[in-house]
C-alpha cells in the first residue's frame, strides 16, 4: 500500500476523539490524495484483529471518500481504474462478511457506486450475488441480501425513465428465479429451525431481506416473475403475518426478527394496496383481517411501534381506495376502530412519560408535527383523518364520544385529558399541519376556539396543571395559530411568555416554539400579525430569559442542544429590526459571541447554530448602520477564531455575515481588519472545501471594489482571476465565477483589465460550450452588458478581445448566446442593464457602426422589444425577502447553507437611472447630435419601417 496503514488506523481513532477531531481530519486528507488510499480504509474495514471502532470508522471514511471521489461531474472516474476495478472486485465479499455496523456504512458505499456505475459500468454484480446465495448459511445469504438491498432500494424513490426501466429488467431477468426460489428456502428453514433460536433468528432476517426487496423489484412496475408469482407469494405473506412463536416471548424493547418481518410486510402490501389495486384488489380484504388480527394482539411495548405503525400506514392506504374503504363505513365498525386501535395508541404510555421526563429534548422532536413519522401517534391520526375524510360527519360524532368521556375523567386525571386533547386535534385538523401555518382548514362541525376556551385556556395559566397538560394547551395555540384572531393572540401572548419562565423543559420549550411561530405568522397580505410594535414592549425581557436559557449549561453539547430557543432568539431578532438597539444590543452581541465561542469548541447541531448565525445575520442586516455599535470591531475577534482554528461548519456563514458587513459599509476604503481576509481568500486551499465558493465567492465580489488599489499595487488581480478560471471550470461553481468577474470588470478601468482580458473572453467562450444551459448563458450575457454598458470599456473593447481569441468569434457569439439569452432576462435589473447596454453600443460602438451594420439594426430591434415593457427597478432590494421562506425549508447538509437573514438582493448596476425610457431618449439625442445625425441616418437604413416608427420617438 502506498499509505501507512498504521498511521491511517492511528488517525481514524484520533477522529473519535472531540479534542484532536479536527487535526486528524486535515491530516487523512492529506493522505486522501495518495493513490491507493480508498484500498488502505478497505483493507482496515476488512481486518478483523483490529478493534471495531477502528475498522467502523474506516468504513465511515471510506464511504464518505466514494461519495466525494467516485466520478466526476461528467460521470467519468476519478480514480485510477486499477483501483476502481478493485474495489469492485472486494468491496461484496467484504460487506457480506462484515458486522451489521460496517454493513451499513459499506452498503451506502456501494449504493454510490451503483448510482453512476450500475449496471452498465458493473454487469457483473447481480450475477456475482446470485452465485453467494447459499441455501444453507443465514449469514452468507443475509450479506447477500443486504449489497443487493442496498442497490435495488436505490429505485423506492425516482421516477420512471427509460435508463432505470432498463436497470430493472437486468436485475429482474438475473434476480428474479433466484430470489422466488429463495423465498421458498427460507420458508423451509424456519419452519425445520423453530426451536433454534439462533437459526429461527437468522432465517426470519432473510426472510425480511426478501420481502424487501420484495418492494424494491415492485417499487417501479410489476414484474412478470412476481405477477405469475403473486398467488403463491401472498400465501407466504399471510402465513407470516400470523406467524407465532414462543421463543419471542417476553421481550420488551427492541423489535424482534419476527416484528420487523411483519412490519415489512405491512409495508409492501402498502405499496401493493396503492400502487397495483387492479391486480391486488382480490387480496386486500384477507390482508385487511390479517392486520387489524397483528393490531389487536400486539401490546403497548416498544418492541411493536415500528410494527404498529407499519400496520396502521397500511390501513390508511386501504381506506384511500374509495372501493376499499366501505369496509370502515358504518358506526359500529368505526366505534371498534376508534376503541380497540386508535385509543390504545395515542393514549399517553410510560415509556412516553418517562421520555418527557428524561429525555426532554428527543420528546420534542418526536411530538413535534411531522418529526414522528414512526410513532403510534402520528400513523393513528393518519389512519382517523383518512376516515374522517371519507366519513366526516360520522367519525366526528364517533369520535366526540370518546372525548367527552375522557375530558369527564380527566377532570381528575390529567393522562385522560391528554388523551382527550389529541383526539379532538386529530379530528379537528384537514389537511396537512403546515410548518409555516399550523391547521390551515378545520373540521366543519367542530368549535376550535371555544373547545380551547372551556376545556384547554385554563391548563395554559394554570399554576397546579401537569406539566404536559400545559404542554398539550400550548401545543394546541401552536397548531391552531392560523385559527386565532389578533385579540385572541394578543390575549395569549402573555400567558405564553410566562411559560417561557417554568422550570419544566418541555413546558418553556414549547413556549418558545409557540411563540417563534407566531411572530413568523403574516395575514393574507403578507404582513406580520405581531409586527415589531406588538412585540416591542415585551422583547428586552424575552430575549434575556431566552438567552438564559440557552446558557443554563455552558458545555459545548449541552449549549447547543436546544435549537428551538436559538430559533425563538432569531425570529425576536428578525420582526425587532433596528428596535434590537432599544433591548442593549451590545449585551446581544455578547450573548452571541459568547455562545459562539463555546459551540465553536464542538459544533454537533447543525440547526441550532444556523438559527444562531441567522440570529447574528439580523443584527447585521438591520443594525449595522446605528451608531450605538460597531459590528464589525464587535465581530471580528470570534469570526477571526473560527478561521484561525478552521472551524470548517461555520466558515460559509462567517462569510456570508462578512459579505453583507462589506456590502451595507458605506465606505469606499477596507473596513477594520479585513484587509487579512484578502490574504486569506486568495488562498487556493481554501476553496476546496464543498460549500465555500458560494460565500466566499461572494466575500471577494464585496470586497474587490474597496480594495482595488491595494489588489492593483499589489498585483493580487491574477491571483482572483485565478479562482474565476477555477470556479468557472465547474458546472457546480460557474455561477459563483460570475459574481467574482462580474465585480472586477465594473472596479478597474480598461488599462488595468487589458493584460488579462483576452484570457477572460478565451475562458467565458469555452465554458458557453461545456455547459450550455441557459442559467450559465444568463450570467455570460449579464456579464457581456457590464462590459459593453461600462464608461471606458463597451462593445468595442470586448470585440477587439474576442478577435485576440479567434477572428470573427464574436458573430456567432453575439447572434446565438447574447441576443436570444438577453431576450430572456426576467429580473429588471437585469434587463434595465440590457437597456443601457444596448442603447451605449448603439450610440458608440465603431464595429457596430461600420463592420456590424446588420448586427445594429438588429440590437436596435433588440432594445425596442426591451422598452416594450420598460425594466421597473423597485428600490429597497432585497429587504422584503426575509418573509418569504420559512427556515425550515432550508435543507442542512454537508454543503452549502444560505443565511436568510444575508440574502443578497438583485444588484441595480445603474441605480442613478430611474426613468429609463427618458434616459434612452435623452442618450440618443445626444449621441446623434454629436455625430451629425449618424444615428438617423443608420435607423434610416437598417431598421424596418415599423421599428423605424417605434425608434423615432427617441430621435425625436
Amino acid at each position: 500500500m502506498a499509505t501507512d496503514l498504521v498511521q491511517i488506523a492511528q488517525l481514524l481513532n484520533l477522529t473519535l476523539d472531540a479534542k484532536q477531531h479536527r487535526k486528524a481530519e486535515a491530516e487523512l486528507k492529506i493522505l486522501s490524495e495518495q493513490p491507493n488510499y480508498s484500498l488502505s480504509l478497505l483493507t482496515l474495514v476488512h481486518d478483523a484483529t483490529k478493534p471495531t471502532q477502528t475498522r467502523l470508522a474506516a468504513a465511515l471514511a471510506f464511504k464518505n471518500f466514494i461519495r466525494h471521489n467516485w466520478v466526476n461531474e461528467d460521470g467519468s472516474h476519478k480514480l485510477a481504474a486499477n483501483e476502481v476495478e478493485t474495489i469492485k472486485k472486494e468491496i461484496v465479499g467484504m460487506m457480506i462478511e462484515a458486522p451489521s455496523q460496517i454493513q451499513a456504512q459499506l452498503g451506502e458505499a456501494i449504493s454510490t457506486i451503483a448510482d453512476s456505475d450500475f449496471w452498465e459500468r458493473w454487469d457483473t454484480l447481480t450475477q456475482d450475488l446470485v452465485s453467494r446465495l447459499s441455501p444453507t448459511s443465514f449469514k452468507q445469504t443475509n450479506g447477500v441480501l443486504e449489497v443487493a438491498h442496498s442497490i435495488f432500494g436505490r429505485w423506492r424513490p425516482l421516477f420512471s425513465s427509460n435508463d432505470l426501466n432498463r436497470e430493472v429488467l437486468h436485475v429482474v431477468g438475473v434476480f428474479g428465479d433466484p430470489f422466488i426460489q429463495m423465498l421458498g428456502i427460507a420458508d423451509q428453514q424456519i419452519g425445520a429451525n423453530s426451536g433454534n433460536e439462533a437459526e429461527l433468528r437468522g432465517w426470519l432476517t432473510t426472510m425480511s431481506l426478501l420481502v424487501k426487496i420484495f418492494y424494491d423489484l415492485s417499487c417501479q412496475d410489476l414484474p412478470p416473475v412476481i405477477e405469475s408469482n403473486l398467488q403463491s407469494i401472498t400465501v407466504l405473506l399471510h402465513k407470516y403475518l400470523s406467524y407465532t412463536n414462543p421463543i419471542f416471548d417476553g421481550e420488551e424493547d427492541d423489535p424482534t426478527p419476527l416484528e420487523n418481518l411483519k412490519s415489512d410486510i405491512c409495508e409492501v402490501l402498502q405499496l401493493y394496496t396503492n400502487k397495483y389495486d387492479d391486480d391486488f384488489n382480490p387480496y386486500v380484504q384477507k390482508f385487511t383481517q390479517d392486520v387489524w388480527n397483528v393490531l389487536s394482539s400486539v401490546g403497548p411495548e416498544k418492541r411493536y411501534d415500528i410494527l404498529t405503525c407499519q400496520a396502521l400506514k397500511f390501513l390508511t392506504a386501504v381506506a384511500s381506495v374509495s372501493r376499499h374503504a366501505q369496509i370502515f363505513s358504518d358506526e359500529a365498525t368505526l366505534g371498534t376502530i376508534v376503541e380497540k386501535v386508535i385509543i390504545p395508541n395515542v393514549s399517553l404510555r410510560e415509556s412516553d412519560v418517562e421520555m418527557f421526563e428524561d429525555e426532554p429534548i428527543e420528546f420534542i422532536r418526536h411530538d413535534l408535527e411531522g418529526s414522528d413519522t414512526d410513532s403510534r401517534r402520528r400513523a393513528s391520526t393518519d389512519f382517523l383523518q383518512k376516515l374522517l375524510g371519507n366519513f366526516e360527519m360520522l367519525v366526528t360524532q364517533v369520535v366526540f364520544k370518546y372525548i367527552n368521556h375522557f375530558l369527564e375523567q380527566g377532570k381528575s386525571d390529567w393522562k385522560a385529558k391528554d388523551t382527550a386533547v389529541y383526539l379532538f386535534l386529530a379530528i379537528a385538523a384537514k389537511g396537512a399541519v403546515t410548518a409555516s401555518h399550523g391547521v390551515k382548514t378545520v373540521n366543519s362541525h367542530i368549535n376550535v376556539v371555544e373547545f380551547f376556551t372551556q376545556h384547554i385556556a385554563g391548563d395554559l395559566v394554570g399554576g397546579d396543571s401537569h406539566p404536559i397538560a400545559k404542554v398539550d394547551a400550548i401545543k394546541y395555540l401552536y397548531n391552531f395559530r392560523s385559527q386565532l384572531d389578533k385579540a385572541q393572540w394578543a390575549a395569549a401572548m402573555q400567558p405564553l411568555i410566562q411559560n417561557l419562565g417554568s422550570d419544566n423543559y418541555v413546558v418553556y420549550t414549547y413556549a418558545a416554539i409557540a411563540v417563534e411561530r407566531v411572530l413568523y405568522l403574516t395575514d393574507d397580505s403578507g404582513q406580520h400579525i405581531f409586527p415589531r410594535a406588538d412585540i416591542q414592549p415585551h422583547a428586552k425581557e424575552l430575549l434575556e430569559h431566552l438567552f438564559g436559557l440557552v446558557e443554563k449549561d455552558a458545555s459545548p453539547a449541552k449549549l447547543q442542544e436546544n435549537e428551538f430557543l436559538m430559533r425563538c432568539i432569531m425570529r425576536v431578532l428578525i420582526v425587532l429590526k433596528e428596535g434590537a438597539a432599544e433591548c442593549g444590543i451590545n449585551n446581544i452581541l455578547t450573548h452571541l459571541n459568547g455562545i459562539t465561542n463555546i459551540i465553536k469548541q464542538n459544533p454537533s447541531n447543525p440547526r441550532f447554530y444556523y438559527y444562531h448565525f441567522e440570529a447574528m445575520g439580523a443584527l447585521v442586516r438591520y443594525c449595522s448602520s446605528l451608531p450605538q455599535v460597531d459590528l464589525i470591531s464587535r465581530l471580528w475577534e470570534p469570526f477571526a477564531l473560527i478561521l484561525t482554528e478552521d472551524v470548517s461548519e461555520f466558515i460559509p456563514f462567517v462569510f456570508q455575515i462578512f459579505s453583507l458587513l462589506l456590502e451595507l459599509n458605506p465606505t469606499a476604503q477596507i473596513p477594520g481588519d479585513f484587509k487579512a481576509l484578502l490574504e486569506l481568500v486568495l488562498t487556493p486551499t481554501l476553496w476546496d472545501t464543498r460549500g465555500n465558493a458560494p460565500p466566499l465567492s461572494r466575500f471577494l465580489a464585496a470586497i474587490i471594489p474597496k480594495a482595488a488599489q491595494a489588489i492593483v499595487l499589489e498585483n493580487k488581480l491574477e491571483a482572483v482571476l485565478l479562482i474565476f478560471q477555477r470556479l468557472l471550470a465547474s458546472k457546480k461553481t460557474s455561477q459563483n465565477a460570475f459574481d467574482i468577474i462580474d465585480s472586477v470588470v465594473t472596479t478597474f478601468p480598461a488599462e488595468v483589465l487589458e493584460p488579462f482580458f483576452t484570457n477572460v473572453v478565451g475562458l467565458v467562450f469555452d465554458s458557453v460550450q461545456k455547459h450550455p444551459s441557459d442559467s450559465h448563458k444568463l450570467r455570460v450575457a449579464r456579464f457581456y452588458h457590464l462590459i459593453t454598458a461600462k464608461p471606458g470599456l463597451g462593445a468595442d473593447f470586448f470585440i477587439k478581445h474576442a478577435d485576440a481569441v479567434q477572428a470573427n468569434v464574436f458573430t456567432p457569439f453575439y447572434l446565438q448566446v447574447i441576443r436570444p439569452t438577453t431576450a430572456l432576462f426576467a429580473k429588471p435589473v437585469d434587463r434595465k442593464l440590457a437597456v443601457v447596454s444596448y442603447t451605449k453600443t448603439l450610440c458608440e460602438s465603431e464595429a457596430f457602426a461600420s463592420r456590424y451594420a446588420k448586427g445594429w439594426g438588429f440590437t436596435c430591434t433588440n432594445l425596442l422589444d426591451l422598452l416594450k415593457n420598460p425594466p421597473r427597478v423597485a428600490a429597497g432590494l432585497g429587504d422584503e425577502l426575509l418573509v418569504e421562506n420559512d427556515v425550515d425549508d432550508i435543507g442542512f447538509g454537508i454543503g452549502f447553507t444560505p443565511l436568510n437573514t444575508c440574502k443578497r438582493g438583485p444588484t441595480d448596476a445603474y441605480p442613478e437611472i430611474t426613468e429609463i425610457e427618458k434616459w434612452v431618449g435623452q442618450y440618443v439625442k445626444e449621441a446623434n447630435a454629436k455625430t451629425n445625425g449618424q444615428i438617423t441616418r443608420f435607423a434610416q437604413e437598417r431598421l424596418a419601417p415599423e421599428a423605424q416608427q417605434f425608434f423615432a420617438p427617441y430621435l425625436a
